[in-house]
């Protein structure tokens, strides 16, 4: 059988060379963190790679990757040329 992926819209932010989008990301991240919980993103102290801390681990996303906020709330990090295949921007409804 096939199967074809259900649309859903999701929120994405690609790690970019620049400082100010890493602190961007970690700000988004711990925004819609419920409190108490473990922020799921972190940057590196040493480098321009960020810390994912995903259901399955802690993963990382280096430059030109895509951090996305999952269906529920979960954070993950997508290689470009996936992110590409699989996602289209979609209308702000704000």
């Amino acid at each position: 059988m096939k199967y074809r992926k259900k649309p859903v819209e999701i929120e994405a932010m690609q790690v970019l060379d620049d400082i100010r989008v890493h602190l961007a990301i970690c700000r988004w991240a711990e925004s819609v963190t419920p409190e108490g919980q473990v922020i799921p993103v972190v940057m590196s102290k040493f480098d321009e790679r960020l810390f994912i801390h995903t259901l399955e681990g802690t993963m990382t996303a280096s430059l030109g990757d895509w951090i996305i906020r999952g269906v529920q709330g979960e954070f993950y990090p997508c290689k470009p040329d996936i992110f590409e295949a699989t996602y289209e921007a979609v209308a702000d409804h704000d």
